[in-house]
Parts: C-alpha cells; structure tokens; sequence
C-alpha cells in the first residue's frame, strides 16, 4: 500500500539522520529497556469543511522497547492499542454524537534526554496505525435525520454520520515530552504527555467527495514502567 511505502520511507530517512547523529556523539555503555504503559487519549478529526466538535475520551496501552547508545540519545519503538475519533458538539442542541476508532499503533520514535536519576525527555517519529474497528454513540437516529423536526442540520456539516471509516491504514508523527524517575539501577516510571497528527484521511476524501481531509488528531497522557534488560 502506498501509506505503509511511506511510512517505510520515512522510517528509513529517520534511522539515517539518527545514524549520522549518533556517530557523531562520544561512545556511551548501550541501555536496553523494556516497558508497559497506559493512559487517556484526547482525540478529534480535522475535516474541510469543519465539523463542530469537542473531545473524545479514549484509552490506551502498549509494550514499549528502546535503545540507548549514546549519551542523551536512543530509540524508541512501540506498540500500542488506542481509542481516537471525534465527538460532536450541538451547543444549545439536546444531541450526541461520538465516533470512537480502534487502532494498533507502532510509533518509531528518537529519545533525547537529560539527567541521570530524574530525567526530562523528549520523543519524536513517525507512527503508523491499523484500524480493528469502530463504534458509534448517538442519542439520535443518525441514519436518518430528515424525521427529527428540529434536528438542526442546515446549520451544520452531517455526511460523517453515514460514512464508514473505510481508510483502515493511518500514518503520521508522534512528539512527547515526559519525566522519568529511578526506582533503582533496573526499574523506573514515566510520565508523559504526547500528540499526533495524521497525514492520511480518516474517511474518504478528496476533490470530488464530500470532504476533501479529515486528519486525526490526538492528545495523549501516560504512565509507564521501564525494566532495564541490559
């Protein structure tokens, strides 16, 4: 698939640019970590033409792998489970709406931190995401909008509610920031608060169709546990 080519390609030209940093750097004794980590994800699709919308709350987790070859610097890799989507708003109007979308996500993200018992870090890479299904909430009949009398669609953009997420490959760049903190020479938590924007479309769009984008969009928060293997 084109999407899974690019991300391909651009993994590539990261490890690259990481390799030409890294070789630059003093040789430091390799870290080999491995971890779990949860949290709530804050999400939203950016459509044109826009629809009105708020947040919606979503879990997620994973098993996380990373690399530390030189000082202040690594690699990162992941998998995670992640709720995204978005969730209408009506202002004034007595309706919801909230599409939530299930990925497996596997982020390839470069490390730089600072510190040694209580550090500061910071990730950023490209991701890649698998769609394993979709849900939706609504307290309307959403299929068919023309029989509710004061449903106020002249006022607002309504061909996502039939619209099936049918693009189940998405791609895009992860940036974080975080804490971690020593519990001993082996074990350590984390925190960290991390975004995503996609670069491909969530539901069919383009020039001809009824959106011409719908980005993913996500704000993330987590807990995470280190165990350090080597």
């Amino acid at each position: 698939m084109k999407i899974v080519r690019s991300y391909i390609s651009l993994v590539v030209l990261f490890l690259l640019i990481v390799s030409a940093q890294m070789s630059g750097q003093t040789h430091y004794s390799s870290n080999v970590s491995v971890g779990v980590k949860g949290g709530v994800d804050l999400s939203r699709v950016s459509f044109t033409p826009s629809v009105k919308q708020g947040f919606a709350l979503g879990g997620n987790a994973g098993v996380t792998f990373r690399y530390i070859e030189e000082n202040h610097f690594g690699l990162i890799a992941e998998v995670n489970f992640e709720q995204r989507g978005w969730k209408e708003n009506f202002e004034e109007y007595p309706y919801e709406y909230t599409r939530t979308l299930n990925y497996v996500q596997i982020p390839f993200l470069a490390h730089i931190y600072f510190g040694r018992r209580g550090r500061f870090f910071f990730n950023a890479g490209p991701e890649i995401g698998f769609m394993i299904g979709e849900s939706t909430r609504a307290n309307f009949d959403y299929n068919n909008i023309a029989s509710i009398p004061d449903f106020p669609a002249a006022l607002r953009t309504t061909y996502q509610y039939q619209m099936a997420a049918e693009n189940k490959v998405d791609f895009g760049i992860s940036a974080g920031i975080g804490g971690e903190f020593s519990i001993s020479r082996r074990n350590s938590i984390y925190i960290e608060g991390r975004f995503y924007y996609g670069l491909g479309n969530v539901l069919k769009s383009g020039r001809t169709e009824n959106f011409r984008g719908s980005n993913s969009m996500s704000i993330m928060a987590s807990v995470g546990y280190w165990f350090r293997v080597k």
